[in-house]
């Protein structure tokens, strides 16, 4: 299959480039600064030469938005909203076009649609949205309004021939360097992988084999539209979630966090408290109920099996510098 990526450069969209194109299929990718073979160039906002590649492809996996790891300012907030919307209103308007459109148009989205809450897990039939939610930061309900915004975008784009899905993800849990499972990771390792906040907060998160297989999953089952739940069936709360971790690396301690540290660590670290204090307690109801099977339903085997496969990593890396310095 022809498979075309907007925004395909992320850590997300490496893992679905390396794991697709293993698998035989034809990957391009869409970014703004084409660097290597079968990258081409697009702005996310215009029409372009890019929109030959999606006429005649087989798939489109749109995860073009600007990145969420940043300090929530106006200005951020606005970004994020304008990257995510007029990304895929362009991406409909180049399928819409298309002489041979693609069979599925498969589109980002993110967890962060279901409200901040403890008492129940949220799925794609009795998820509560949020948005209104008591005693929250008011800004957490435009971080709401952006992931509906960015949802609706593809619901209304006119194209009658490609099945559409809205891709509900949860963290993807990834050893490659700069995703949220390193920074965590490094978290931990510092010493300071405790409770924040006292903890109770959920973590809904997906191992990167399992997205990439929901991915595939998705593309082949032409029954299947709208928002799908990307989470491993069982979120943890966060003081349990960076326990694992810390046992998975072998790290006995890990210093707790109250709110007020939590806003001085995000600031020096330019992100946001909301990805370390909302609740996401998500579960992928649709998954399960067509018949997925999660190859890492429990986070103590997925943390794991990520800290193996970066460890693994390191070692091949001091491995191959070794060899390097023995030859010079």
């Amino acid at each position: 299959m022809k498979i075309v990526i907007p925004g395909g450069t992320g850590q997300v969209g490496t893992i679905l480039n390396r794991a697709l194109s293993a698998a035989g299929h034809e990957v391009v990718v869409l970014t703004r600064r084409p660097a290597r073979e079968r990258e081409v160039a697009w702005d996310g906002r215009t029409w372009g030469p890019w929109t030959e590649e999606i006429d005649g492809s087989d798939v489109v996996i749109n995860l073009a938005g600007r990145s969420v790891s940043c300090r929530y300012t106006p200005a951020n907030l606005r970004a994020m909203m304008d990257s995510r919307v007029h990304s895929t209103e362009i991406v409909g308007e180049a399928i819409a076009a298309a002489d041979r459109p693609p069979g599925v148009w498969l589109q980002m989205s993110t967890a962060t649609v279901y409200a901040h809450r403890f008492d129940a897990p949220n799925d794609e039939a009795t998820g509560v949205i949020g948005g209104s939610e008591p005693d929250v930061p008011d800004y957490w309900s435009y971080s709401v309004e952006i992931a509906r915004a960015w949802e609706r975008a593809q619901e209304v784009a006119d194209t009658p021939h490609t099945r559409k899905v809205a891709l509900r993800s949860a963290m993807v849990m990834s050893p490659d360097r700069g995703g949220v499972f390193d920074v965590l990771l490094r978290l931990a390792r510092l010493g300071l992988g405790g409770p924040v906040a006292g903890g109770g907060q959920y973590v809904s998160w997906i191992h990167d084999r399992d997205f990439v297989r929901a991915v595939e999953f998705l593309v082949e089952r032409d029954d299947l539209r709208g928002p799908v739940n990307l989470a491993a069936p069982s979120p943890l709360p966060q003081r349990a979630f960076m326990r694992e971790l810390r046992s998975a690396w072998g790290i006995p301690v890990g210093l707790p966090a109250t709110r007020a540290m939590a806003e001085l660590g995000a600031f020096a670290l330019r992100t946001d408290t909301e990805l370390l204090l909302k609740s996401r307690r998500v579960v992928p109801g649709r998954l399960l109920a067509e018949g997925f099977d999660f190859a890492y339903t429990d986070w103590p085997e997925a943390a794991g099996d990520l800290v193996r496969r970066r460890r693994g990593d390191r070692d091949r890396a001091g491995d191959e510098g070794a060899l390097v310095s023995g030859s010079s």
